[in-house]
Protein backbone atom coordinates (compact mmCIF):
# COMPACT_ATOMS: atom_id res chain seq x y z
CA UNK A 1 0.00 0.00 0.00
CA UNK A 2 0.83 3.74 -0.60
CA UNK A 3 -1.70 5.25 1.94
CA UNK A 4 -0.14 8.23 2.18
CA UNK A 5 0.41 10.56 -1.61
CA UNK A 6 1.90 13.67 -0.21
CA UNK A 7 3.01 14.85 3.52
CA UNK A 8 4.54 18.48 3.91
CA UNK A 9 4.64 18.96 7.71
CA UNK A 10 1.54 19.19 9.00
CA UNK A 11 -0.08 18.65 5.46
CA UNK A 12 -0.82 15.21 4.57
CA UNK A 13 -2.65 14.27 1.28
CA UNK A 14 -4.02 10.54 1.43
CA UNK A 15 -3.60 8.79 -1.96
CA UNK A 16 -7.63 7.31 -1.39
CA UNK A 17 -8.97 10.90 -0.97
CA UNK A 18 -6.76 11.60 -3.67
CA UNK A 19 -8.27 9.22 -6.62
CA UNK A 20 -11.80 9.92 -5.05
CA UNK A 21 -11.32 13.43 -5.74
CA UNK A 22 -10.16 12.49 -9.49
CA UNK A 23 -12.48 10.08 -10.19
CA UNK A 24 -15.27 12.77 -9.31
CA UNK A 25 -13.55 15.42 -11.33
CA UNK A 26 -12.90 13.43 -14.40
CA UNK A 27 -16.60 11.95 -14.16
CA UNK A 28 -17.86 15.52 -13.62
CA UNK A 29 -16.04 16.80 -16.55
CA UNK A 30 -16.65 13.95 -19.06
CA UNK A 31 -20.74 14.74 -17.61
CA UNK A 32 -20.19 18.43 -18.81
CA UNK A 33 -18.09 17.30 -22.53
CA UNK A 34 -20.81 14.84 -23.01
CA UNK A 35 -23.64 17.42 -22.04
CA UNK A 36 -22.20 19.65 -24.82
CA UNK A 37 -22.64 17.24 -27.82
CA UNK A 38 -26.11 15.97 -26.63
CA UNK A 39 -27.55 20.15 -26.52
CA UNK A 40 -28.66 19.78 -23.11
CA UNK A 41 -29.24 22.29 -20.57
CA UNK A 42 -25.76 22.79 -18.98
CA UNK A 43 -26.93 24.69 -15.80
CA UNK A 44 -29.59 22.02 -15.27
CA UNK A 45 -27.16 19.54 -15.59
CA UNK A 46 -24.44 20.87 -14.14
CA UNK A 47 -26.57 21.00 -10.86
CA UNK A 48 -28.25 17.20 -11.27
CA UNK A 49 -24.69 15.79 -11.37
CA UNK A 50 -23.27 17.92 -8.13
CA UNK A 51 -26.48 16.67 -6.31
CA UNK A 52 -26.46 13.28 -7.42
CA UNK A 53 -22.90 12.60 -6.26
CA UNK A 54 -23.83 14.15 -3.13
CA UNK A 55 -26.75 12.28 -2.44
CA UNK A 56 -24.77 9.23 -3.80
CA UNK A 57 -22.06 9.70 -0.93
CA UNK A 58 -24.76 9.74 1.54
CA UNK A 59 -26.18 6.72 0.52
CA UNK A 60 -22.84 4.44 0.03
CA UNK A 61 -22.29 5.07 4.03
CA UNK A 62 -25.87 4.21 4.90
CA UNK A 63 -25.51 1.30 3.05
CA UNK A 64 -22.32 0.42 4.58
CA UNK A 65 -23.97 1.29 8.40
CA UNK A 66 -26.95 -1.01 7.67
CA UNK A 67 -24.91 -4.03 6.23
CA UNK A 68 -22.63 -3.65 9.49
CA UNK A 69 -25.20 -2.20 11.68
CA UNK A 70 -24.53 -5.67 14.35
CA UNK A 71 -21.11 -4.23 14.21
CA UNK A 72 -21.47 -0.60 14.65
CA UNK A 73 -24.18 -0.80 17.42
CA UNK A 74 -21.63 -3.03 19.36
CA UNK A 75 -18.98 -0.85 18.47
CA UNK A 76 -20.36 2.93 18.48
CA UNK A 77 -16.51 4.50 18.62
CA UNK A 78 -15.74 2.78 14.66
CA UNK A 79 -19.12 4.99 13.91
CA UNK A 80 -16.95 7.99 13.05
CA UNK A 81 -15.35 6.17 10.79
CA UNK A 82 -17.94 6.11 8.51
CA UNK A 83 -16.94 9.82 7.59
CA UNK A 84 -13.58 8.88 6.06
CA UNK A 85 -14.40 5.42 4.43
CA UNK A 86 -15.95 4.80 0.90
CA UNK A 87 -19.02 3.07 1.94
CA UNK A 88 -20.36 0.68 -0.71
CA UNK A 89 -20.56 1.52 -4.63
CA UNK A 90 -24.33 -0.32 -4.89
CA UNK A 91 -25.55 1.94 -2.09
CA UNK A 92 -24.21 5.08 -3.71
CA UNK A 93 -25.44 3.97 -7.34
CA UNK A 94 -28.91 3.06 -5.92
CA UNK A 95 -29.54 6.09 -4.18
CA UNK A 96 -28.01 8.84 -6.88
CA UNK A 97 -30.22 7.08 -9.03
CA UNK A 98 -33.42 7.82 -7.23
CA UNK A 99 -32.28 11.31 -6.98
CA UNK A 100 -31.62 11.79 -10.32
CA UNK A 101 -35.11 10.68 -11.84
CA UNK A 102 -36.86 12.73 -8.98
CA UNK A 103 -34.44 15.59 -10.40
CA UNK A 104 -35.33 14.74 -13.87
CA UNK A 105 -38.94 14.11 -13.62
CA UNK A 106 -39.46 17.57 -11.90
CA UNK A 107 -37.13 19.85 -14.68
CA UNK A 108 -38.78 17.87 -17.41
CA UNK A 109 -35.16 17.03 -18.97
CA UNK A 110 -34.68 13.70 -21.01
CA UNK A 111 -33.60 11.46 -18.85
CA UNK A 112 -33.04 8.87 -21.52
CA UNK A 113 -30.28 10.89 -22.90
CA UNK A 114 -28.53 12.10 -19.56
CA UNK A 115 -28.29 8.67 -18.40
CA UNK A 116 -26.57 7.59 -21.50
CA UNK A 117 -24.00 10.51 -20.60
CA UNK A 118 -23.51 8.89 -16.61
CA UNK A 119 -23.13 5.54 -17.85
CA UNK A 120 -19.09 5.94 -19.30
CA UNK A 121 -18.73 9.01 -16.24
CA UNK A 122 -19.54 6.54 -13.76
CA UNK A 123 -17.34 4.27 -15.32
CA UNK A 124 -14.67 6.95 -15.30
CA UNK A 125 -15.11 7.62 -11.60
CA UNK A 126 -14.68 4.11 -10.44
CA UNK A 127 -11.79 3.34 -12.25
CA UNK A 128 -9.93 6.18 -10.31
CA UNK A 129 -12.04 5.23 -6.94
CA UNK A 130 -10.51 1.63 -7.27
CA UNK A 131 -7.39 2.25 -7.46
CA UNK A 132 -7.65 4.24 -4.03
CA UNK A 133 -9.09 1.60 -2.68
CA UNK A 134 -6.19 -0.33 -3.50
CA UNK A 135 -3.85 2.40 -2.03
CA UNK A 136 -5.76 2.21 1.16
CA UNK A 137 -6.62 -1.56 1.51
CA UNK A 138 -10.39 -1.84 1.78
CA UNK A 139 -12.27 -3.84 -1.33
CA UNK A 140 -9.79 -6.12 -0.50
CA UNK A 141 -9.26 -9.56 -1.77
CA UNK A 142 -9.20 -13.72 -0.73
CA UNK A 143 -6.14 -15.13 -0.25
CA UNK A 144 -4.33 -16.05 -3.63
CA UNK A 145 -2.07 -18.61 -2.37
CA UNK A 146 0.54 -19.06 -5.26
CA UNK A 147 -1.43 -17.04 -7.54
CA UNK A 148 0.88 -15.14 -9.66
CA UNK A 149 -0.92 -12.43 -9.71
CA UNK A 150 -1.30 -12.04 -6.02
CA UNK A 151 -0.02 -9.18 -4.14
CA UNK A 152 1.25 -8.81 -0.71
CA UNK A 153 0.08 -5.80 1.59
CA UNK A 154 2.82 -5.07 4.47
CA UNK A 155 1.38 -2.03 6.09
CA UNK A 156 -1.70 0.04 6.80
CA UNK A 157 -1.84 3.91 8.31
CA UNK A 158 -3.33 5.03 11.03
CA UNK A 159 -6.64 5.16 11.77
CA UNK A 160 -7.60 2.52 8.64
CA UNK A 161 -10.04 -0.04 9.97
CA UNK A 162 -10.21 -1.90 6.46
CA UNK A 163 -9.04 -5.23 8.06
CA UNK A 164 -6.73 -5.89 5.36
CA UNK A 165 -4.57 -8.85 5.79
CA UNK A 166 -0.70 -8.50 5.99
CA UNK A 167 1.84 -10.14 4.93
CA UNK A 168 0.20 -13.06 2.83
CA UNK A 169 -0.92 -12.96 -0.70
CA UNK A 170 -4.28 -11.76 -1.74
CA UNK A 171 -6.00 -11.07 -4.98
CA UNK A 172 -5.85 -7.38 -6.23
CA UNK A 173 -9.66 -7.46 -6.40
CA UNK A 174 -9.32 -3.48 -6.63
CA UNK A 175 -7.01 -2.94 -9.76
CA UNK A 176 -9.04 -6.42 -11.11
CA UNK A 177 -12.08 -3.91 -11.09
CA UNK A 178 -10.00 -0.59 -11.45
CA UNK A 179 -9.06 -2.62 -15.12
CA UNK A 180 -12.21 -3.54 -15.86
CA UNK A 181 -14.59 -0.25 -15.34
CA UNK A 182 -11.72 1.44 -17.41
CA UNK A 183 -12.15 -1.24 -20.39
CA UNK A 184 -16.05 -0.50 -19.80
CA UNK A 185 -15.78 3.23 -19.97
CA UNK A 186 -14.07 2.82 -23.26
CA UNK A 187 -16.46 0.79 -24.96
CA UNK A 188 -19.33 2.86 -23.59
CA UNK A 189 -17.39 5.75 -25.00
CA UNK A 190 -16.62 4.04 -28.48
CA UNK A 191 -20.63 3.33 -28.32
CA UNK A 192 -21.80 6.47 -27.46
CA UNK A 193 -20.87 8.18 -30.60
CA UNK A 194 -22.48 5.62 -32.67
CA UNK A 195 -25.82 4.44 -30.60
CA UNK A 196 -28.60 3.40 -32.26
CA UNK A 197 -31.26 4.73 -29.31
CA UNK A 198 -31.19 7.14 -26.77
CA UNK A 199 -30.61 4.97 -23.29
CA UNK A 200 -28.91 2.68 -24.94
CA UNK A 201 -25.28 3.41 -23.04
CA UNK A 202 -26.40 3.56 -20.04
CA UNK A 203 -28.46 0.13 -20.96
CA UNK A 204 -24.94 -1.21 -21.66
CA UNK A 205 -22.91 0.11 -18.27
CA UNK A 206 -25.68 -1.42 -16.07
CA UNK A 207 -25.31 -4.82 -17.94
CA UNK A 208 -21.15 -4.68 -18.14
CA UNK A 209 -20.70 -3.25 -14.84
CA UNK A 210 -23.14 -6.21 -13.40
CA UNK A 211 -20.89 -8.69 -15.37
CA UNK A 212 -17.71 -7.10 -13.97
CA UNK A 213 -18.75 -7.09 -10.16
CA UNK A 214 -20.60 -10.56 -10.47
CA UNK A 215 -17.37 -11.86 -11.52
CA UNK A 216 -14.79 -9.94 -9.27
CA UNK A 217 -16.89 -10.56 -6.11
CA UNK A 218 -15.41 -14.48 -6.55
CA UNK A 219 -12.00 -12.82 -5.47
CA UNK A 220 -13.30 -10.51 -2.97
CA UNK A 221 -11.87 -11.53 0.88
CA UNK A 222 -13.73 -8.41 2.83
CA UNK A 223 -16.61 -9.85 4.92
CA UNK A 224 -18.42 -6.32 5.06
CA UNK A 225 -20.51 -7.16 1.64
CA UNK A 226 -22.65 -9.74 3.13
CA UNK A 227 -23.83 -13.50 1.52
CA UNK A 228 -27.28 -14.42 0.27
CA UNK A 229 -25.98 -18.47 1.40
CA UNK A 230 -22.20 -19.40 1.76
CA UNK A 231 -19.14 -17.46 2.87
CA UNK A 232 -16.18 -15.76 2.05
CA UNK A 233 -14.85 -19.44 2.42
CA UNK A 234 -16.37 -20.97 -0.37
CA UNK A 235 -16.44 -18.34 -2.43
CA UNK A 236 -17.78 -20.28 -6.04
CA UNK A 237 -20.49 -21.78 -4.54
CA UNK A 238 -21.58 -18.96 -2.58
CA UNK A 239 -23.78 -15.83 -3.69
CA UNK A 240 -22.80 -12.39 -2.24
CA UNK A 241 -25.08 -9.50 -1.66
CA UNK A 242 -23.33 -7.89 -4.75
CA UNK A 243 -23.82 -10.52 -6.79
CA UNK A 244 -27.50 -10.83 -6.00
CA UNK A 245 -28.01 -7.06 -6.79
CA UNK A 246 -25.62 -7.78 -9.94
CA UNK A 247 -28.27 -10.03 -11.11
CA UNK A 248 -31.08 -8.31 -11.06
CA UNK A 249 -28.88 -5.42 -12.74
CA UNK A 250 -28.81 -7.75 -15.76
CA UNK A 251 -32.26 -8.72 -15.90
CA UNK A 252 -33.09 -4.60 -15.66
CA UNK A 253 -30.66 -4.14 -18.39
CA UNK A 254 -32.42 -6.36 -20.70
CA UNK A 255 -35.66 -5.28 -19.70
CA UNK A 256 -34.78 -1.61 -20.48
CA UNK A 257 -33.04 -2.56 -23.34
CA UNK A 258 -36.49 -3.93 -24.61
CA UNK A 259 -38.29 -0.95 -23.47
CA UNK A 260 -35.74 1.69 -24.47
CA UNK A 261 -35.78 0.39 -28.08
CA UNK A 262 -39.63 -0.44 -28.70
CA UNK A 263 -39.82 3.47 -28.15
CA UNK A 264 -37.12 4.46 -30.40
CA UNK A 265 -38.72 2.49 -33.16
CA UNK A 266 -42.12 3.72 -32.57
CA UNK A 267 -40.80 6.92 -32.84
CA UNK A 268 -39.09 6.55 -36.16
CA UNK A 269 -41.42 4.17 -37.35
CA UNK A 270 -44.40 7.23 -36.61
Amino acid sequence: MHPILIKIGPITIYTYGFFFALGILSGFMLSLKLVKREHLDKRKISDLIFYSILIALIGAKLSLFLLEIKYYLKYTSEIKYLVTSGGTFYGGLIFGLIFAFWYIKKHKLNYKAILDIGGPSIALGHFFGRLGCFSAGCCFGRPAGDSIIGVTFKNTFSGSHTGVPLNISIYPTQLMEAALNLLNFIILLFVFKKKKFEGQIFVMYIFNYSIIRFFVEYFRGDLDRGYIFGGVSHAFTSLSIPQFISIIGIIFSFILYFKFKKKSDKKYNN
